[in-house]
């Protein structure tokens, strides 16, 4: 992978097949308007990482596709790897410093508010501390940040709850690990986080 500094930001994204993302929304809005929320979410997520000072892989859900709108030339496809999210995580990031990454984060496509901005911040605020964590207004988290692999922020977790988070900065804690915290955004997993985004025109 073509290295411009020592910072690599993974992006997890599913792979865009109608019933396989969103399926909490696409509940309340059916599977094609999900997946075309799900694209517009990518498209997001393209346009905050473009042109960010680090380099980039794309660590896809279920394949690796020939063409996205995420793959472009100064970023690297992956798979993902692992029985559920927590290890792939940490999956995607022992990857990340096994390749000579010395800060290495990682986001998800669900967070519109998302900015080159914050993303950053959260190389920057690694100079002073171990973690930095994106707090997500549902209670988890949209970006992780570490400058080592750390296997118990991940593995044996219960994921998709209120809890997230804070469970998240006592594993850090008790590990005697330093982190700080982005400003908070909101994900759009439900109806409800969606309505709220002002990306729903009914």
């Amino acid at each position: 992978m073509k290295s411009r500094n020592d910072e690599l930001l993974i992006i997890f994204s599913k792979n865009p097949v109608a019933g396989r993302v969103k399926t909490r929304l696409a509940s309340a809005i059916g599977d094609a308007e999900a997946l075309r929320i799900y694209e517009q979410l990518r498209e997001l997520t393209k346009q905050a990482t473009t042109g960010i000072n680090a380099s980039k892989a794309i660590a896809y859900s279920d394949f690796i596709p020939n063409t996205d709108l995420l793959l472009a030339p100064d970023t690297e496809a992956w798979l993902q790897q692992g029985s559920d999210l927590g290890e792939r995580m940490h999956r995607a990031f022992v990857k990340g410093f096994s390749l000579g990454f010395s800060r290495v984060a990682l986001i998800g496509t669900d967070c519109p508010e998302l900015s080159p901005f914050i993303l950053d911040l959260a190389f920057r605020k690694l100079d002073a501390c171990d973690v930095v964590l994106g707090p997500a207004r549902d209670g988890g988290f949209y970006l992780a940040a570490l400058k080592q692999p750390f296997p118990e922020l991940f593995l044996g977790r219960t994921w998709s709850t209120s809890s997230v988070l804070n469970d998240s900065q006592r594993i850090i804690r008790e590990h005697g690990r330093s982190c700080d915290l982005l400003p908070a955004l909101s994900d759009i997993d439900t109806f409800d986080d969606l309505r709220a985004s002002g990306l729903w025109t009914p």
